[in-house]
């Protein structure tokens, strides 16, 4: 807590705000908002009831499955998505209840695209009732997804529409389950008319199901990748090839694991759903409260020590959450308050929270469903990954800890009180019972059994530990939760909770299957790479010509070229789609560019991955920031690009680990790892000091410049880079005090 009156804080306003914390309602209408993965209905009745039996079906045949024994992936899959897409329709409400002129557009082009797809595969079916039948369903369907609406309806009602698209939505999968060896057996390569009907169908309902989950950025990518693998024959150059027809492309996506029941899906279906569901039920049973009292031990009396709470807490809970908004609302409705009343503006509070959240998804041992689909497309073990994310996670954590360090000695802010620190013994005492399942389920992947059985361990032990606290209790000590227990009605609806916050990215991997298809069919990745080392090596030969001092290289320069043209995709892409869907695609078709400049795969996707997830915090579409701005209330734009210059410098993180792939464990080497990794936290606080304007003193523009360039030398691997940049570093930061600490 700060001395006396809070100082102002000039560049937002002013810190003694002490605006009330936000109730449960607006906390839970700020994830509606900002997380579309979160948006369900709010159903009653025997919808509400039917939706809760279905959900809890998912769950117990995956917790099942995960402990007994998968099926195989086609049928395993197609069960999964069949589940998830007929819920998606009933669980998640239409955008708007009187569509706009946008939406109109979208619904537009998609009904068009989807004419366009059934008048082509209809002239491939042979004529007779059948073809009529499917044409006039098919009709009908398209025009359900036009936004007509009666008037004063309701969104948060299930309308007719959406039972026809839950019916078909499920259907589509169920008829792959159902007549699995009649298609996969008895006519593998030669699939009767029926597929390719439920294959269109399959397509439509896929885009449906993406655009009322995640909207239409993903849907649109999706569209795009078949509509080049119709017209590849009239494409110039580089983009061209043979061309497929409707039939092929049908037959392609649907039928095997090369497009909608590609890795994606399976990656959800057998490892993600189960991490959603465990995290679930370990907060319920109070885990998330057992992290922030953790981090307010650890970090709270330090200067700006709720700000610094803010962080370690975020990185705690992202062991469990792999969503950035989820874990910015459930830790930020305690912190951001608390980092306000302390004397930060509400404006950087919400930037911390934001920035420090989206490192989640980057934290081991538990890390978002991106990590699972990595282990698929590299095809390494899980308890390998976990190694190799350690020590750029601990980068993205030091990076933001620096910056609110040196904002909280810019402001003069101290630690919180005594008072408000808990006891170490105390919170042991009553919550030692929380770390068995976590520590058994880390045990697990470390000894390389596969992450869903660790999984279904870890929810089977934190179901059996939350009861701890009942037998305590009988026992006379009466220090511990009770309310945290996972009585029968609460364990059903944690694994209710769990199976729908698992829809919207088994919604947004199907519709990724369509790229996946479309760039093993097309060869899209290998052009796209091409273009972009033809790209970046065109720019290098442009930089030597005009550089006069001969020093640089056209190699060393279009390696650099390239990479900043794979992170501005990474950023653009992200701002629309989230970090999963991200990932795959531009691991699949950008990350390869990389690998032509010699650089170690595993180094390519980490690269592509933490860019992906920086696009969380990146302005105009900075959700993540978005979200912690409503709990601050603060300006959101401001808010985004506050959180922006929090996570410079972390977004140096991926540069230094693709120069020094020691960093990721890989071509391992003592000096280059001890080199890159001192080098990297001097960059690292060059860029903070730079970003905060402040290192023991106000700094000026020129030292703000100097350090930025600095400490971006501070990534090379070249003994010459790092000693001028170095030596930059510590001339400024080691010069005298010129101002007051504290005075803005």
């Amino acid at each position: 807590m700060t001395k006396g009156t809070p100082p102002a804080d000039t560049r937002g306003q002013t810190t003694a705000d002490t605006d009330p914390a936000l109730t449960a309602d607006e906390v839970e209408a700020l994830v509606r908002e900002y997380d579309q993965e979160s948006n369900f209905r709010k159903l009653v009745g025997p919808t509400a009831i039917l939706v809760t039996v279905a959900s809890v079906a998912l769950s117990l045949f995956h917790v099942y499955t995960a402990g007994f024994g998968l099926l195989n992936e086609v049928m395993h899959r197609t069960i999964h998505l069949s589940f998830v897409m007929g819920l998606i329709f009933l669980v998640f409400p239409r955008k708007r209840a009187r569509p706009t002129g946008r939406l109109w557009v979208d619904s537009a082009i998609f009904a068009g695209f989807y004419l366009y797809l059934l008048y082509d595969l209809v002239q491939a079916l042979p004529p007779g009732t059948l073809r009529i039948v499917f044409s006039a369903v098919m009709l009908a369907l398209i025009v359900l997804t036009l936004p007509f609406n009666r008037p004063g309806a309701d969104p948060e009602k299930v309308a007719l529409r959406d039972w026809v698209f839950a019916a078909f939505g499920a259907g589509f999968s169920a008829y792959l389950s159902i007549f699995f060896k009649h298609i996969f057996i008895e006519n593998v390569g030669s699939p009767p008319e029926p597929v390719y009907m439920m294959g269109l169908i399959a397509i439509v309902m896929t885009l449906e199901a993406t655009r009322r989950t995640m909207g239409p950025t993903l849907a649109y990518i999706g569209v795009a990748c078949l509509v080049y693998a119709l017209v590849g024959p009239y494409l110039p150059g580089i983009l061209a090839h043979r061309g497929y027809s409707i039939t092929r492309i049908v037959n392609h996506l649907f039928v095997g694991t090369e497009g909608i029941y590609g890795v994606a899906v399976g990656v959800v279906a057998t490892y993600v759903f189960h991490f959603v569901l465990f995290g679930i039920l370990a907060q319920m049973s109070g885990l998330g409260q057992l992290f922030i009292d953790l981090a307010t031990i650890i970090a709270g009396r330090a200067s700006g020590g709720s700000a610094k709470v803010s962080v370690v807490s975020s990185g705690f809970f992202g062991m469990i959450s792999g969503s950035p908004i989820a874990n910015t609302v459930t830790t930020g409705a305690f912190t951001i308050p608390l980092m306000k009343r302390s004397g930060f503006s509400g404006r950087f509070a919400g930037a911390v929270e934001a920035s420090a959240s989206c490192g989640g998804q980057v934290t081991p041992p538990i890390m978002g469903a991106s990590a699972f689909v990595m282990t698929e497309m590299l095809g390494i073990p899980y308890n390998e990954l976990i190694l190799i994310a350690i020590v750029p996670a601990c980068f993205h954590y030091v990076a933001i800890l620096l910056m609110v360090h040196l904002e909280a000695k810019r402001l003069g802010l101290q630690g919180l009180s005594k008072d408000r620190i808990p006891q170490f013994r105390a919170i042991l005492a009553r919550s030692w019972h929380l770390f068995i399942p976590l520590g058994v389920m880390v045990a697990m992947l470390l000894m390389q059994y596969t992450p869903f059985l660790a999984a279904f361990w870890g929810i089977i032990l934190t179901i059996v530990f939350s009861y701890v606290p009942l037998g305590m209790r009988a026992l006379g000590n009466t220090t511990m939760d009770t309310s945290t227990v996972l009585t029968p009605p609460r364990l059903l609806r944690g694994f209710e909770d769990g199976a729908k916050f698992a829809l919207a990215i088994g919604a947004a991997c199907a519709c990724v299957g369509f790229l996946l298809g479309m760039t093993t069919l097309t060869g899209l990745g290998f052009k796209f790479s091409a273009a972009v080392v033809q790209l970046a090596h065109d720019v290098a030969t442009l930089a030597v010509g005009l550089d006069f001092t001969g020093l640089l290289s056209e190699n060393g320069l279009a390696l650099f070229f390239g990479l900043l043209f794979v992170a501005i995709a990474c950023i653009v892409m992200g701002a629309g789609i989230p970090t999963t869907p991200t990932y795959i695609i531009l691991a699949s078709i950008a990350a390869p560019a990389l690998t032509e400049f010699g650089v170690p795969l595993i180094a390519t996707h980490f690269f592509v991955f933490y860019f992906g997830v920086l696009a969380d915090v990146t302005p105009p579409v900075a959700l993540a920031a978005y979200a912690a701005a409503g709990l601050a209330r603060s300006e959101p734009m401001s808010t985004g690009t506050t959180a922006f210059r929090l996570s410079m410098g972390k977004a140096l993180v991926p540069f230094m680990f693709i120069y020094a792939p020691s960093l990721l464990f890989v071509n391992f080497t003592w000096v280059e790892f001890i080199t890159a990794l001192l080098s990297g936290l001097l960059g690292v606080l060059a860029l903070s000091a730079a970003y905060i304007g402040w290192f023991r003193r106000d700094l000026v523009l020129w030292e703000k410049i100097a350090l930025s360039l600095a400490g971006l030398l501070l990534i090379s691997t070249h003994w010459a880079a790092i000693s001028a940049g170095a030596i930059v570093v510590l001339l400024i930061l080691l010069r005298g005090d010129r101002a007051r600490p504290g005075v803005a």
